[in-house]
């Protein structure tokens, strides 16, 4: 049996650029972090003593000889993907699906870690993120960017570049004291409203040609917020870079605001927030706020109906927590 913990990200900048269809033209730069909540893979061989030869266990249980009997294209794809059989998959996470925290990515990433090491291989987490864009973005043919594979397989707070010969990975060296500071001054709420981000992603990528000037606009703002995060200035610049960045995401397609999505941000606005952003490509799910502490108390009161989740930044990636023959 072979355990995977692998970690749910949190975009802060660049978000959409790293579409193909953006950054293989233009190039593309995101900055994100990793955070201390995870999804869990579990991944043992199928007794076989059964009628049927593979089980997968996620919201509901499937049962199943070939992998074209699956209802879940990712794990359907990662089995022809890898030629596996006779597996039995548990799949557990922190938070829910739909949320705009990469959690289908997370999934990708541990999955595949978890089948290669119960076969008795090491990945890097170069490998682990090529293998799963080409299973969620070439296979399933979703569409959406990368960043998400990379953040959940590398672990970290990083900037990563794109253009068309790849990805590239920058850890960003805060200083610890500083780091600190940040996370303190970030507060995570769930909207309670889920989405499917393909949808959007695909008005995304089709909204393309009308977009660049946006584009270029939230790519730009990575250059500005790694200046910030790296010097002493004030880190409430950060904050009004969030709200910028908001600013502009909302005009990449229709629907990634919503009223209930507005009237969160225009409280947390009132209450003291610098800035902030829905996480993932829009709709619902979760949403980021930069507050300085003595604001923080006023914002939960007023956003009391929905639910507050601390977090801590984690450097660690996609891991195997258990690999036991």
């Amino acid at each position: 049996m072979v355990i995977s913990r692998t970690p749910f990200r949190m975009s802060f900048f660049g978000g959409g650029t790293d579409y193909r269809e953006y950054f293989e033209k233009y190039g593309g730069s995101v900055i994100s972090a990793t955070f201390d909540k995870y999804c869990f893979v579990t991944v043992k061989d199928f007794p076989p003593f059964f009628p049927v030869r593979n089980q997968l266990t996620y919201s509901k249980i499937e049962r199943f000889n070939e992998p074209e009997e699956l209802s879940h294209p990712l794990v359907r794809e990662v089995y022809h993907f890898l030629h596996e059989q006779q597996l039995q998959i548990n799949y557990d996470s922190d938070l829910p699906a739909r949320s705009g925290i990469g959690s289908s990515s997370s999934f990708a990433v541990g999955l595949l870690n978890s089948i290669h090491a119960h076969r008795g291989k090491t990945t890097n987490p170069y490998t682990l993120a090529t293998e799963a864009i080409t299973v969620e973005r070439d296979l399933c043919r979703e569409y959406g960017g990368i960043q998400d594979q990379i953040a959940a397989a590398y672990g970290g707070f990083n900037r990563i570049d794109f253009d068309k010969t790849g990805f590239y990975v920058k850890p960003l060296n805060i200083r610890s004291d500083r780091l600190e500071q940040l996370n303190g001054r970030l507060m995570l709420f769930f909207s309670g409203l889920s989405r499917v981000a393909g949808e959007i992603s695909r008005e995304q990528a089709d909204n393309l040609g009308k977009n660049i000037t946006t584009l270029s606009n939230m790519k730009f703002l990575t250059d500005e917020a790694e200046k910030i995060l790296l010097s002493d200035e004030s880190l409430d610049h950060f904050g009004e870079l969030l709200d910028l960045t908001w600013q502009l995401k909302r005009k990449l397609a229709a629907n990634i605001a919503n009223d209930e999505v507005e009237r969160m941000y225009e409280t947390a606005k009132r209450c003291g927030a610098i800035g902030g952003k829905l996480l993932g490509a829009g709709g619902g799910g979760f949403m980021l706020f930069y507050v300085p502490e003595d604001r923080q108390a006023a914002l939960r009161e007023a956003l009391k109906d929905y639910m507050y989740v601390p977090f801590r930044f984690e450097n660690e990636g996609s891991r195997i927590i258990y690999n036991q023959k």
